[in-house]
């Protein structure tokens, strides 16, 4: 397997830069490093992105998530290893990737639950980092980039 070309991001530093500002900008919100993590897994479960589908899970495991979240994650409605919270996160999360799946993408039910959960600054931290993990997704999947690839050597 080959990339098409390398990811768009290291090609133009500035871009690199940016995305890295967005993401320290979106941690500012106070959603826990572990929450947005998840969050990060389950867009990326739903775009197919190999890379981020091998980066991530590594990440979290080196971070101290266990397995039994990690495997169940795509399950999360029906696993008990996630808080209210996470839930909240996590449907966000599906209704925001998934935009076109439905008239109205982002219910006020999806987006209530969540305000029972996140302050305005959490959320908007929630809502930059679900942004930026689908533009991660696309840049990865539309340049074919290469699982493992990413790992430094």
């Amino acid at each position: 397997m080959q990339a098409r070309i390398r990811n768009p991001a290291m090609i133009f530093p500035e871009a690199m830069q940016a995305l890295q500002a967005l993401h320290a900008s979106a941690e500012q919100g106070g959603v826990p490093s572990a929450t947005l993590g998840l969050v990060h897994l389950r867009a990326s479960q739903i775009n197919g992105c190999s890379v981020c589908l091998d980066m991530h899970p590594r990440i979290l495991k080196k971070a101290g998530e266990t397995d039994e979240r990690l495997f169940a994650l795509a399950g999360w409605r029906d696993a008990p290893y996630f808080t209210d919270a996470e839930r909240a996160a996590l449907a966000l999360t599906e209704a925001a990737t998934r935009l076109s799946d439905r008239a109205d993408p982002v219910p006020d039910e999806i987006w209530e639950d969540a305000t029972r959960h996140y302050d305005e600054p959490a959320l908007a931290g929630l809502v930059l980092s679900i942004a930026l993990i689908n533009v991660w997704n696309r840049l990865n999947v539309a340049t074919r980039q290469v699982a493992g690839q990413w790992r430094p050597d």
